[in-house]
Formats: structure tokens, C-alpha cells, sequence
């Protein structure tokens, strides 16, 4: 009897619990970014991660915020760390679609018109101020950003891989500014928040600003992740498991969108797409191959705050679409 309980521990102790996918290539990674960011930005690990996630699960972003925030300096630190094409848009009242998406033009040594790809065309995309470009400027964005392919002159342009637009707009200015159409937001993965430092973080940006004066910010950044390895990275985190009964727990955080009383419009499929890929994002930034309620409760705000909209009497009382969201993830019971 005692041999026998001898061999079974043996066998215990020699069980294998290693993930049954290799994450740890992307492990190391992202903490190599993190590094490289944190170079230049004090405190904001909440959404670093977030931008993390969003690269890891192939999903743009919209960075909300006041002015100094450390909004854009964020997005052009990442596209640093990546080994991608990258380029910035700045918008204005005046932008024409054609400015983005690009332009035909008549080349007299051929006769023919040559399409002139215009700066969307990129891996990377960093759109500034993006609220302050009319309707027609914001519609030229919609099929590039959900199909990542571009279509002129009856010509479809299919864009290279990785695709992410990373986009800032200031909340607090209403003078030359355009809302943003509720079907382009929807194809924003997430909607990031970034509030103000507090006061040891306020000390620290102001040390380290002091110390970074003679020298250009960007010039210590290097590139981690080529463009391959990203490519990699996201089709790693689609292999994350998740079990049914969690599947089940976002369809029912989303379903309580649409009931919600304090809401007028609640979220569509097209967020419940997003939280099972985000939080099989969040899965993979902490080394796991399989989702938690965790990973899906940390998604849920950031997917979600910007697809619903808020009755105009809950608007008036200060209500935010934000705590509305966080009550119903409360709400919703947790699976076991």
C-alpha cells in the first residue's frame, strides 16, 4: 500500500502542467516593450496594456483625453517598439478624403491615370485629433478600418499586415470639433480613457522630463517586435481556449446592454466579437492560454463604453456611459 502511494506521488510531482501553446516568445516580448516605454511615460500601465491587447487582438484604438496627456507621445512610443511602417495623420476641418486614402492622377508619359496611395497605407496609423474632421472625411476611414482594404476608382487595394489605427481626440473642446459617427465608433476596438497623474507620478513625469531635455525622447527607443513576430502574436491569441459558459457570460453582458433602461442604444454582435477577443488578449499579456472571467471583466469597459449610448435624461443627471457599464458587468453573474 505504501509503494503504491509512493509511486503515485512520483507520478504527481512528474505531471506536466505547461501551457499547451508557447507563449512565452510573447511573454518576454511585451515585457521588452513595456521596458522601452516606460523610458519616456510615468505610471499609465492600465493603458499600455490596453494597446497591448489591442496590437496582440488586431484592433484600433481610440485614445480620449486632455490635452498633455501623453496621448500621442504614447502611440508614437509603440509604434517605435514595432517593427512596422508607420505613419501620422493630422485632422483638420479642411482634410478631403483624398488626402487619406490617396489620389488619381494623370501621368502624361503613359496616358493613364496612376492611383498615388495616400498615408492610410501604412502598418501603423496614428490619426490626430480625429474629431476634427467632418462626416465626409470620416467616412473615407469606415471600409479601411473594418476591412482593411481600400477601394478607388473601382480598383480594391487589400492593405498589408498588420493594420492598426491608433486615434486621440480631446473631450473637452466643442469649437472645431465633429462627433464621431456611432458606426465608426463601433469599429474601434477600444475607447481609452487617460485621466490625469496623481502626485507622485506628477513628480516623476516632471524628474524625468528635467533629466530628458538635451536629448530627443525617441532616440533611446528600440524595436522589439518585428513585423513577422507580430503577425505571430495574433495568430497565437485566436488558439486561446475559452470554455462555453464564459462565451455564455459575454453574450449575457452584452444582452444587458440592450435592457438596461439607463441606455438608449446597446451594444451590438460586432461587441461581443470584441470582448472574446480582447480578453483573449488580456489572456496572453499574463502568459495564460485560456480566458478568465478576469480577462473578460477588463474588457468589457474599454469595448463597450463607446458602442452604447445614454437616455438624455441619465446624460443630464452626470450618469456616463462608463459606470453604467461597470454596474452591468457587476450585475451579471460570474461562472463557476
Amino acid at each position: 500500500m505504501e509503494n503504491n502511494l509512493e509511486t503515485n506521488n512520483e507520478q504527481n510531482e512528474n505531471v506536466n502542467f505547461e501551457s499547451r501553446l508557447n507563449l512565452q516568445p510573447l511573454k518576454e516580448s511585451v515585457a521588452q516593450v513595456k521596458a522601452e516605454i516606460a523610458k519616456v511615460i510615468v505610471g499609465q500601465n492600465k493603458m499600455i496594456d490596453q494597446l497591448l491587447v489591442a496590437v496582440l487582438s488586431n484592433g484600433h484604438v481610440l485614445l480620449e483625453g486632455v490635452p498633455g496627456v501623453a496621448k500621442t507621445i504614447s502611440a508614437k512610443l509603440l509604434a517605435k517598439t514595432l517593427s512596422l511602417d508607420f505613419s501620422r495623420i493630422q485632422f483638420t476641418p479642411d482634410l478631403m478624403p483624398s488626402d487619406i486614402i490617396g489620389t488619381s492622377v494623370f501621368d502624361l508619359s503613359k496616358s493613364t491615370f496612376d492611383f498615388k496611395k495616400g498615408p492610410i497605407f501604412s502598418n501603423f496609423v496614428l490619426i490626430d485629433e480625429i474629431n476634427r474632421a467632418p462626416a465626409k472625411t470620416q467616412a473615407a476611414l469606415f471600409e479601411v478600418m473594418e476591412e482593411r482594404q481600400i477601394t478607388a476608382d473601382g480598383t480594391t487595394y487589400i492593405l498589408d499586415r498588420p493594420f492598426l489605427v491608433i486615434a486621440t481626440q480631446n473631450p473637452i473642446e466643442q469649437e472645431g470639433t465633429y462627433r464621431l459617427p456611432e458606426a465608426q465608433l463601433d469599429r474601434f476596438l477600444f475607447k481609452i480613457n487617460i485621466g490625469y497623474p496623481n502626485l507622485s507620478e506628477e513628480i516623476h513625469i516632471i524628474q524625468k522630463e528635467n533629466e530628458l531635455q538635451s536629448r530627443d525622447k525617441m532616440s533611446d527607443i528600440a524595436t522589439i517586435i518585428s513585423q513577422s513576430n507580430i503577425i505571430a502574436f495574433q495568430e497565437l491569441v485566436k488558439e486561446i481556449l475559452i470554455e462555453q459558459n464564459l462565451i455564455e457570460y459575454i453574450a449575457k453582458i452584452v444582452l444587458n446592454t440592450r435592457e438596461n433602461a439607463f441606455l438608449y442604444i446597446g451594444a451590438s454582435p460586432r461587441a461581443s466579437i470584441a470582448i472574446l477577443n480582447a480578453s483573449k488578449g488580456f489572456a496572453a499579456l499574463r502568459g495564460r492560454d485560456f480566458v478568465t472571467p478576469d480577462d473578460i471583466k477588463d474588457a468589457a469597459i474599454p469595448v463597450l463604453q463607446h458602442r452604447v449610448v445614454v437616455t438624455p435624461e441619465r446624460e443630464m443627471e452626470g450618469i456616463t456611459s462608463t459606470e453604467i457599464i461597470k454596474q452591468i458587468v457587476d450585475s451579471v453573474e460570474i461562472p463557476r
